[in-house]
């Protein structure tokens, strides 16, 4: 082999390397957002999906109901039409049979107020298009909808115009109907994160309204998690209990998910902040929030919790954490100094469950 043809050679194989680098990377949205309601359809080869959300401006002429989709192995993301209706903030999204829901949210006018909305929308991938699938009895922003069965979501807890409620809603895929279930027995938050394995979900810290003074509503953070087993016979009969505390300070809008891994079932918790905020990521005490460096796991079996960190990039502001092949990630959210952000953060599993 020659000089020359060795420096070929060596170009080609670095080409061929950065290549497959690149490949590994998740495409960075088309535009910074936050707050989006956030999917993944299809097990082998995941799409991912961002619905709503909030743009950098952090004003509510930034409140979108603009969407985007990242096929499996795609280089680019791709919008989707919007949302139907106006832009909203803390929508949830869940998958079902491979159809992806999008629940409530809330409504930021020019004065500041704000209004919990009902509509639940599909979105068909085929058609590329959305239909009105249902209505939120009570409805609910900033809550979690945890997925059971692929049959059953549940809505728990949230908030609902003017305060938070414990309610359990379920909505069941098959049936089109909603069902109460057993409550959540803490106190209602909103903000919080969850995640879901098999018939047992852990729901964990959020925010609760603290008192009034001067006639405006006081919030804190809430420190609590409880863990629910699903009755099998019947999926509104919940059986709920207090688990121990996790390590450090209660977590506010933290991305989340319940994964299994070598037959043991998990609840992770990335990033967040302990400041909880308004919208526009300045805290309801005056001090602009920050991103958490690390993540929290909790053992089903166990019963108990792990601390991990560092994270490469902090960010808050999540609605979840999807599972993307050997890797989590998170869609968007805000980095430091509540910088909205177009970011595609990954974290290998097996990071997650590092000591």
């Amino acid at each position: 082999m020659n000089y020359t043809t060795g420096i070929i050679l060596l170009f080609m194989t670095l080409s061929e390397s950065l290549s497959f680098a690149q490949q590994k990377l998740l495409p960075s949205l088309p535009i910074p957002i936050s707050n989006n309601a956030v999917a993944s359809s299809g097990t082998n080869k995941p799409t991912l999906f961002s619905f709503h959300g909030l743009l950098q401006g952090k004003t509510h002429k930034d409140v979108t109901n603009r969407a985007f989709a990242l096929e499996y192995g795609a280089s680019a993301w791709q919008e989707l039409p919007p949302v139907p209706g106006p832009g909203r903030l803390a929508s949830v999204a869940a998958t079902v049979k491979n159809q992806v829901y999008i629940f409530g949210g809330y409504t930021v006018a020019k004065d500041g107020s704000e209004v919990s909305t009902p509509e639940v929308y599909v979105y068909d991938q085929r058609a590329k298009s959305y239909r009105l699938e249902t209505k939120i009895p009570t409805p609910v922003d900033d809550s979690v909808a945890l997925t059971y069965l692929d049959r059953y979501i549940y809505l728990v807890s949230g908030w609902h115009d003017k305060g938070n409620v414990t309610l359990v809603q379920i909505y069941d895929s098959q049936k089109k109907t909603w069902s109460k279930g057993t409550a959540y027995p803490g106190l209602g938050v909103f903000g919080h994160s969850a995640g879901i394995v098999g018939h047992q979900m852990l729901v964990c810290d959020g925010v609760i309204v603290a008192g009034i003074k001067n006639k405006k509503r006081q919030f804190a953070i809430h420190d609590a998690c409880y863990l629910g087993e699903i009755d099998k016979k019947n999926p509104n009969n919940i059986s709920w209990q207090k688990v121990a505390k996790h390590p450090g300070l209660p977590r506010y809008r933290s991305a989340s998910v319940g994964f299994v891994s070598k037959g043991e079932s998990y609840v992770a918790f990335v990033g967040g902040s302990t400041n909880p905020y308004n919208y526009n990521g300045i805290g309801y005490n005056g001090v602009l929030s920050s991103p958490l460096t690390n993540h929290i796991v909790f053992d089903f079996r166990r019963k108990s919790w792990s601390l991990v960190s560092p994270i490469r990039l902090a960010t808050m502001d999540h609605r979840g954490l999807l599972p993307y092949g050997d890797k989590f990630i998170t869609i968007g959210g805000m980095i430091a100094g509540a910088t909205v952000t177009d970011k595609i953060v990954s974290l290998p599993a097996a990071q997650l469950l590092a000591k």
